[in-house]
């Protein structure tokens, strides 16, 4: 790791919709995933009652954004149809919005009319692993919607991603990608867009490391980086642990990351998150 620790991010603000939000320090997005089959919390939070109790714990813990997704991305997970996704997420964010108006909801999709029905549900940020590759509509509609947008890398689809993921130069790859992405994205429109290098999406447990290593050379694209590792396999099958074992590992990734300059973290646990970034904000002040 370099000895100095990199700035949190490039780009001071988000508009989502007309609310300015600041981006002097790393924010937490907490995770609320409406399906039956996540690899982590699937199945947890599928009947709207015990999703807003996990919403309010959320909350009370300090996350400053909450991605709500409708379908697994998960290593094997098949495509569901849209109707079945806005059936499970669009309830829910009427919910949220009802009980706490004033929450930054992200919705987790990669399909445009999902994305176009939450955020006129109350949405405000969109959060696509296909980086608009899905769906050939995504980047006008978001455009038009002038909300955030999260574009995330990933080697093939999450049926078939992890099947024999290859790269000649992991980290040079995906910075072309982006470079690539976010162009055809400024021309659509788009103009708050984050990036996210997508660990565990079409990555060996080498490739994801090699990721975090050199993850502050993704500041040079010059938007504020996402990083989601919460209790992913790069961290259970390095220590053949379970994703139930695997928060405390987690919090010293997102710790190395948020000194490589990363500026929002994507988590299951936000308490954990919000204490990473205050010591690292101590030991920068130091």
């Amino acid at each position: 790791m370099a000895n100095k620790i990199t700035s949190f991010s490039t780009k001071r603000t988000l508009n989502f919709r007309g609310k300015l939000f600041g981006m002097e320090r790393p924010l937490v997005m907490g995770i609320l995933n409406c399906t039956p089959d996540s690899f982590y919390d699937g199945g947890k939070f599928e009947h709207i009652d015990k999703a807003m109790e996990h919403v309010k714990n959320l909350l009370d813990e300090g996350a400053d954004i909450l991605d709500i997704g409708g379908m697994s991305s998960r290593p094997g997970a098949q495509l569901i149809s849209a109707e079945e996704e806005r059936k499970r997420v669009l309830p829910l964010i009427k919910a949220i919005l009802k009980d706490y108006p004033d929450t930054l909801i992200s919705i987790d999709t990669i399909r445009a009319d999902v994305a176009k029905a939450a955020v006129d549900e109350g949405a405000l940020m969109v959060n696509d692993i296909s980086a608009g590759r899905m769906d050939k509509k995504m980047f006008e509609t978001v455009a038009g919607l002038h909300v955030p947008y999260v574009m995330m890398h990933m080697q093939g689809l999450p049926a078939d991603m992890q099947a024999n993921p290859q790269y000649d130069d992991i980290v040079s790859e995906l910075l072309d990608f982006f470079n690539q992405r976010n162009s055809i994205a400024q021309k659509a429109g788009i103009n708050d867009i984050i990036i996210d290098p997508g660990f565990g999406f079409g990555k060996t447990l080498e490739h994801n490391f090699t990721l975090l290593r050199h993850l502050e050379l993704f500041s040079m694209l010059e938007y504020p980086v996402l990083v989601g590792m919460s209790r992913k396999s790069m961290i259970y099958k390095l220590l053949n642990c379970s994703p139930d074992e695997a928060l405390n590992a987690t919090t010293g990734l997102n710790t190395i990351a948020l000194m490589k300059g990363a500026a929002i973290l994507r988590v299951h646990d936000v308490k954990e998150a919000k204490e990473a970034i205050q010591i690292v904000e101590q030991l920068i002040k130091a």
